[in-house]
């Protein structure tokens, strides 16, 4: 019976312990290398969220500022300005944002009408840089937007 099974089978002999010992540790290496990935990609994910938060707030400054009217746009500070967004099953993601809105020279945007009575000059727009930063593990993180109001 032992010849025969050698003969459809061949040779039975199995993994050793050695052998299955090195797979384990091979897998196991394997795994750690798999997980510090998921942690770069995690942070990453954060620092990406965190950018298009503060291009968001960054837009809603200025889209506000579209609906205020040229004349009373000035230069102004804003401080935390709070982003929160689901991070998947286990709770969400929270953001504090400063905002920092520069008004630019008005001079290019300057309308001058002449007359034989009076001269005119009316601003028909403004240049608006609005600079968003927050903190990211320490250290900080700003994006920059620019945009004429007309």
């Amino acid at each position: 019976m032992k010849d025969l099974r050698r003969k459809i089978f061949g040779n039975l002999s199995g993994f050793g312990i050695v052998e299955v010992l090195i797979s384990a540790a091979v897998l196991g290496f394997l795994y750690l290398a798999l997980l510090h990935m998921q942690v770069g990609n995690r942070e990453a994910l954060l620092r990406i969220r965190g950018r298009d938060g503060a291009v968001e707030v960054a837009q809603n400054i200025i889209d506000s500022l579209k609906t205020v009217g040229v004349a009373s746009i000035a230069s102004f500070s804003k401080d935390n300005i709070v982003k929160s967004w689901e991070r998947g099953p286990g709770g969400t993601s929270t953001v504090t944002y400063k905002a920092d809105v520069t008004v630019g020279n008005a001079n290019e945007y300057k309308a001058t009408t002449k007359s034989n009575y009076e001269n005119v000059e009316h601003v028909y727009a403004k240049q608006v840089d609005v600079k968003v930063s927050w903190n990211f593990k320490g250290s900080e993180q700003s994006v920059n937007v620019s945009s004429v109001v007309r």
